[in-house]
């Protein structure tokens, strides 16, 4: 089964079934935390070394949900822009992300793990991949 067909919560109203599935929550999420001032982008994770950015069309590929039936822990990875507050923008993404899912979704978010990958340098920087230290 394709991780895009996995319904994380599925609802019965009188009109009948929703049912959204968890790339749905994913995107949410990463939309949410790209919208952050210092966030530079999603990380797709570390090969060698090097953290993968990713652009906007891959956004669910820098955070991980997992979700019961009325919750939901998140994982985000992310590239953060060089100079910035690392705890505090940890803590907006964290903010965003959950109130994003939990107004859009009606779940509630009982975590969101922020996993700082790398750092950008500059305008030119949101397109190149960095170290990981």
């Amino acid at each position: 089964m394709d991780n895009k067909d996995v319904v994380v919560r599925e609802e019965q109203t009188g009109l009948g079934s929703i049912r959204i599935a968890d790339e749905v929550v994913r995107v949410i999420a990463g939309l949410a935390a790209t919208e952050v001032p210092g966030v530079a982008g999603m990380s797709g994770g570390v090969a060698g070394g090097i953290a993968e950015m990713l652009g906007r069309k891959n956004l669910s590929k820098g955070v991980k949900v997992e979700v019961g039936e009325k919750e939901a822990a998140v994982d985000m990875f992310v590239i953060v822009d060089y100079g910035v507050r690392i705890p505090e923008v940890a803590a907006e993404i964290q903010e965003k992300v959950k109130k994003a899912i939990e107004a859009m979704t009606g779940l509630s978010v009982v975590e969101v793990n922020v996993n700082v990958q790398g750092v950008a340098f500059g305008p030119e920087g949101k397109e190149e991949e960095h170290r990981v230290r």
